[in-house]
């Protein structure tokens, strides 16, 4: 099976072809700009707890992550939005894992700022058979230590590509959550977690499906 490293290149080789150069500026310099920041200092981490939340799947119907993890191991995926190719491909592969956490009693969820018509286009768009769920205002991963302000610059790019973020999220605070994996124990506790402010990074469901069976001792 081709790994999400190599997915995800090239979904960049891709990119790369219809993005100006100036474009690829523009991303690689906030991308170090937002590293500068030490957000990944802010994340919360393994051994911390997990907040519990509730939040609205794509029908309406409050998730309540502490129902979820009381079941077992729950992997809570965080990204930026439908919009975003790499959470795409990122999402997709997890959903080819989903059958092997469920076989070790875990769960999974994924969550973005976006309002509920998009969290509605990730799941029909991938056929997901796990929850997808709005966070509105980015108030959940806020607490995850994930949300950022994009700059200037960013949002100038987005509108020169027609993505509309303010809509997409229903408010004006140009906030985004860097995308991140939490894996949380039936107790509350987070036995893993990978986040990088890099969008382009992210783990390899593998792991994702390691972490599981280290927290359940399989």
């Amino acid at each position: 099976m081709t790994s999400l490293a190599d997915r995800l290149n090239a979904n960049t080789v891709a990119r790369r072809k219809v993005l100006a150069p100036e474009d690829w500026q523009t991303i690689d310099g906030s991308i170090q700009a937002l590293k500068a920041t030490g957000i990944q200092s802010r994340v919360l981490s393994v051994g911390d707890r997990a907040p519990d939340f509730v939040l609205p799947d794509v029908s309406g119907n409050p998730i309540s992550s502490a129902n979820l993890r009381a079941k077992g191991p729950l992997v809570v995926k965080f990204y930026r939005g439908a919009w975003c190719s790499y959470c795409n491909v990122e999402v997709q592969a997890l959903m080819e894992v989903l059958g092997e956490i469920r076989a070790l009693g875990g769960d999974m969820v994924a969550i973005s700022p976006e309002q509920p018509d998009g969290a509605v286009a990730m799941t029909e768009k991938h056929t997901l058979d796990f929850p997808v769920l709005s966070d509105a205002g980015n108030a959940v991963a806020r607490q995850y230590g994930l949300v950022w302000q994009l700059p200037d610059r960013v949002r100038d790019f987005y509108g020169r590509i027609g993505l509309d973020l303010q809509r997409a999220n229903g408010d004006s605070s140009w906030e985004l959550p860097i995308p991140g994996n939490f894996v949380i124990g039936a107790d509350g506790v987070l036995v893993d977690v990978f986040a990088d402010p890099d969008y382009r990074i992210r783990q390899e469901p593998a792991d994702v499906v390691a972490a599981i069976r280290r927290a359940v001792g399989a």
